[in-house]
């Protein structure tokens, strides 16, 4: 039972990861590592995301009577790969090569056209996993990220951010008045014309900003320890990936804020990643599997130098709340040959603010699929669909874009081959 459906539960786990937070596109399976005997695997996905939201009619007056972004979010494709192989019958050898983190958005319609973001990566990683005892593991080693970014903000939206400053600091204005305050109430007052007056009479298209980083690699760390009873196929492992920080290189561009080719440095937090794997014989031929991984996204926001300098100390993008993915399933030996197995993702919105490059709170997804295993080889493929929690980019109905319905499809296929 072990054999056929642990492949199974483990290509849902990591190549259909668009129902995790944040930026996740591939997961590292470290299950291989329990594999037995040498073991190899190649698994594909591929991602078809809907993200779409109705813009208010503040933004679809200001954006050409355009009432929808259309959808934001492009199709994507990931491959990763894992090698275990035996030292010595304690010691175990793992190397793993695949996509961690992944970002492509772009607006084609509206008010917010031309508002676009891309992150790639690459991972390379070797762990090593010690037997202490026949049911008593532990692993670690190290993995090396390298990662890149282009971010583009359309004119529209920058002038907007001058506009919310002046309405902000006019507010302010009014307060201090109330309060008997006339010098800082006279001196906000200015400021606030002063805003008003460059967001209205900036050139048409002056204030469109890029930033472009150079690729940046870093290194993280991997721990875990794992309790096995492999006569139940029993397994449950806990596993640390150390956070680590990108100090990306940036050339930075905006004529109408002075902004002309300027180098800075960005530096993004990427998060600590915790996940419990754990799985059990629950009955002939049967296995329940499942997985609880929090990530600290509440680290992780994007604020290069030259864009913090627009009135308020703007991020570009940003998340407000660490993640948490609870993850259950089952599988069931079919004949000697096959297996299937069903499993649902769970991620709890929190109501944060929406950032207009991610905009949705939590998920839900529901992944079937099937192992097919012959002499060394086995393959596995599944199917997973995802909806989106639904949000407004900033929580205000009167001028925020409401996201809603939106929904994803992934497709994983994995071949492994024992040696």
């Amino acid at each position: 039972m072990k054999n056929y459906l642990t492949a199974g539960a483990a290509l849902l786990l990591t190549t259909t990861a668009a129902s995790a937070g944040g930026i996740d596109r591939t997961l590292s399976n470290y299950g291989t590592l329990f594999e037995v005997g040498n073991y190899a695997e190649l698994s594909f996905a591929t991602v078809k995301p809907n993200v779409s939201g109705d813009y208010s009619p503040f933004f679809t007056a200001a954006g050409g009577g355009v009432s929808s972004t259309g959808d934001m979010a492009t199709d994507f494709s990931t491959i990763s790969g894992s090698v275990k192989y035996d030292l010595t019958p304690r010691l175990a050898l793992g190397l793993y090569a695949n996509q961690p983190f992944g970002a492509d958005a772009k607006y084609n319609a509206g008010f917010y056209q031309g508002l676009a973001a891309e992150w790639d990566s690459k991972q390379l990683a070797i762990v090593l996993k010690y037997k202490i005892t026949p049911n008593i593991s532990v692993y670690g080693g190290a993995r090396s990220i390298e990662s890149q970014a282009n971010i583009a903000i359309p004119d529209s939206l920058v002038r907007v951010q001058f506009a919310g400053a002046a309405q902000a600091t006019a507010a302010a204005a009014a307060a201090a008045q109330a309060d008997g305050d006339l010098r800082t109430a006279a001196a906000l007052g200015q400021q606030a014309t002063a805003l008003a007056t460059f967001a209205e009479t900036a050139p048409a298209g002056s204030l469109a900003y890029t930033a472009t980083t150079e690729s940046n690699r870093q290194t993280s760390y991997i721990a875990g320890v794992a309790y096995e009873r492999p006569e139940i196929a029993l397994r449950v492992a806990l596993t640390y990936e150390s956070g680590y920080t990108h100090d990306f290189a940036t050339t930075e561009s905006d004529a109408g804020i002075g902004l002309v080719d300027y180098q800075s440095t960005t530096n993004i937090t990427m998060p600590d990643v915790y996940t419990l794997d754990f799985q059990s014989g629950v009955a002939k031929d049967t296995l329940v599997f499942g997985s609880i991984r929090h990530a600290t996204w509440s680290d992780w926001e994007v604020r290069p130098e030259g864009y913090a300098t627009l009135p308020g100390n703007p991020r570009v993008t940003g998340i407000d709340t660490d993640v948490t993915t609870y993850r259950i399933g089952v599988g069931r030996k079919i004949n000697d040959s096959f297996s299937a197995f069903a499993r649902v993702t769970y991620e709890a919105g929190h109501g944060d603010e929406l950032s207009r490059l991610a905009p949705t709170d939590g998920s839900t997804a529901f992944g079937i699929g099937g192992t097919y295993s012959r002499d060394a080889v086995k393959v596995t493929a599944g199917l997973e669909y995802i909806t989106f929690g639904d949000g407004t980019d900033n929580n205000n109905p009167t001028f925020g874009t409401v996201f809603a319905k939106n929904d994803a499809v992934a497709l994983g296929v994995s071949v492994g081959y024992r040696f």
